[in-house]
């Protein structure tokens, strides 16, 4: 592998990686600390769109992990800063909770179902039929489809949940349209997070528990990548992929002293 100069700057997953099950992984707490002492630029990541960053900080705080809320950075912000770029000061109808509606109404979005420039979807735990209907006649009425993220499954203590990407084939079938995915694996999401913290690809890392979001994400955006052990994508199945990370770790223990 080609000589990649030093990491400046850090983004890293947050389940899976930091922490799992809300319980903080070992080794989490020493990387956190080791990054804000640095001084190093750094995000914590995540596709979940539920949770504004204030939500999530204060959930990592309570775990021991102290993240500031600048520091977070989540596929709502990203949808966000993807449609303020595209259409500024546009409507959107928002099937979703407050971090996504939060991210809308924060760069000046109109939430609204009469004829918005955009159908909205993200992560909620009350999916109504209702809501899916209403989205599906205004895509069909010329509303774009937008998504914050594809995954198809969530955890729950109960067991997986049907998530976003699961809606959204929903809503696709019934309509024909398949949306613009603005989380991960999207590379746009680490562009966007690099330029909100001023670093550049070529020096920094990505670190994720997923070879195929984190992993392909940080790899297509021009950063190095490190895969965890302690989250979804098992050892042996690093080989039934086309691409490999940078290096394989055991968990984030390993990388501290790469800070």
């Amino acid at each position: 592998m080609a000589d990649r100069k030093p990491i400046d700057s850090w983004l890293t997953d947050m389940d899976g990686v930091l922490i799992h099950e809300g319980v903080p992984i070992p080794g989490a707490d020493a990387f956190i600390k080791k990054l804000r002492e640095s001084g190093k630029p750094f995000l914590v990541l995540t596709n979940n769109s539920m949770y504004t960053p204030r939500d999530l900080h204060a959930r990592l705080s309570r775990m021991g992990l102290d993240v500031p809320i600048e520091n977070i950075w989540t596929s709502a912000l990203a949808t966000a800063k993807f449609l303020d770029d595209q259409r500024p000061g546009g409507s959107a109808y928002v099937i979703g909770e407050a971090g996504l509606t939060t991210a809308l109404h924060d760069i000046g979005y109109i939430l609204t179902d009469h004829e918005p420039d955009y159908v909205v979807l993200g992560e909620t735990r009350t999916y109504s039929f209702e809501a899916m209907t209403k989205a599906v006649r205004l895509i069909l009425g010329g509303a774009r489809f937008i998504c914050t993220n594809p995954d198809e499954t969530g955890p729950s203590t109960e067991g997986p949940l049907p998530a976003t990407g699961a809606v959204a084939a929903l809503i696709t079938q019934a309509t024909g349209r398949k949306p613009y995915f603005a989380g991960k694996p999207n590379p746009l999401m680490m562009r966007t997070g690099l330029n909100a913290i001023g670093a550049h690809s070529e020096t920094s890392a990505m670190i994720g528990d997923r070879m195929d979001t984190d992993v392909l994400a940080g790899m297509e955006a021009g950063m190095q990548t490190f895969l965890v052990l302690t989250g979804l994508t098992r050892p042996e199945q690093v080989e039934d992929f086309p691409y490999r990370p940078s290096k394989i770790v055991d968990s984030i223990a390993d990388l501290v002293d790469r800070v």
